[in-house]
């Protein structure tokens, strides 16, 4: 059954936060461009419900690169993730700090860079010169890596509002699609160090950053995925469960820059005892099939916050509705996943 609504379209700088804190509903809505001021969610005003964050995957033909900066209060979690396709090895650190001292995070996207500092992980995001890109630099214990994510002139990004109630609230960008290059480091200690540089036109970049005042627990569905079919440059951006009800959603597709709103609410098929099966991703405007080749697990569980995840990189074929025109995709790289979070 069809779950189309109406959203609206966004085009003038808004502030996310009224002045007494909570949501300014003229912010509900979506955006081709970042235009949310989100400067309210500051943890002064309001404090313990606050999520901030950046987090960045990028898509090899050999490697799987996430990174995270983030503060939710209460603690600062980050991470640097490299997955080697060749041999199915990976590299998972993570550390959480008490505080948000350890996080760097500028009040709006883009205002400034985002940083994280402990004794094990470092990480450094920072605007280049003329939007032309984000630079991406981390270290941990056998890992190095300097990338950027490319901006081509005219990209667009997907950003949207998702309000629960006036004090329970999120603004997203999803920023698919992003050419990336550079390179990797993998190795140390008693291990060969091993340089990578990014296959040019083959690797790509996807930005998730958030900030907002959510519900304690929470459950969502996120897929994206990046490349060429067809000699077009497709991105996709996917979601489900935490925006249902609230009329907003973060379903869009970017053809060659250009994002294509998909204003539905898609209906997410896959198998809670096998993550590895097929999933199916599908509305009146969207039919996907993704088929997994890896499942990430996370667990974490401390006595306020607590995160159950199974990221599933794969491969998406089917197609999409972008303004009328049908895009077909064939075996594009990405990732679902299912997330249980309690924080």
């Amino acid at each position: 059954m069809a779950r189309t609504i109406a959203e609206r379209e966004l085009t003038a700088p808004v502030a996310l936060c009224g002045p007494d804190g909570r949501l300014n509903r003229d912010a509900v809505g979506w955006t081709r461009t970042p235009l949310h001021d989100t400067s309210g969610i500051d943890g002064r005003r309001v404090w313990g419900r606050n999520k901030r964050w950046e987090y960045w995957a990028i898509t090899t033909p050999t490697h799987l690169i996430a990174l995270t900066v983030s503060s939710i209060d209460y603690a600062a979690v980050h991470a640097i993730l490299v997955h080697d396709r060749r041999d199915g090895s990976t590299i998972d650190r993570s550390a959480i700090a008490p505080l948000g001292s350890s996080a760097t995070l500028p009040a709006s996207l883009g205002d400034g860079p985002a940083r994280a500092r402990t004794s094990t992980i470092e990480i450094d995001i920072d605007e280049l010169p003329d939007a032309a890109g984000t630079r991406l630099r981390g270290s941990a214990e056998g890992v190095r890596l300097d990338l950027v994510a490319h901006r081509p002139a005219g990209h667009e990004s997907l950003g949207v509002v998702v309000p629960w109630s006036d004090r329970r609230f999120q603004y997203t960008v999803k920023d698919v699609a992003r050419p990336a290059t550079g390179w990797l480091e993998v190795g140390g200690g008693d291990r060969t160090v091993e340089r990578i540089e990014l296959p040019e036109g083959e690797s790509w970049a996807v930005l998730d950053h958030g900030r907002g005042r959510w519900p304690y627990k929470m459950i969502w569905n996120w897929g994206a995925a990046s490349g060429h079919v067809d000699g077009r440059t497709i991105g996709l951006q996917l979601g489900g469960k935490w925006t249902d009800g609230t009329g907003s959603t973060e379903n869009a597709v970017v053809v060659d820059g250009r994002l294509h709103k998909i204003s539905e609410e898609l209906d997410w098929e896959y198998d809670a005892d096998d993550w590895l099966a097929p999933w199916r991703i599908h509305g009146e405007h969207v039919e996907l099939r993704f088929e997994p080749f890896w499942d990430r697990v996370s667990a974490t569980e401390l006595v306020v916050f607590g995160s159950h995840g199974h990221q599933c990189f794969g491969h998406y074929s089917g197609w999409v509705d972008a303004g009328g025109e049908r895009i077909e995709v064939t075996a594009l790289l990405g990732w679902a996943e299912d997330v249980r979070n309690r924080w």
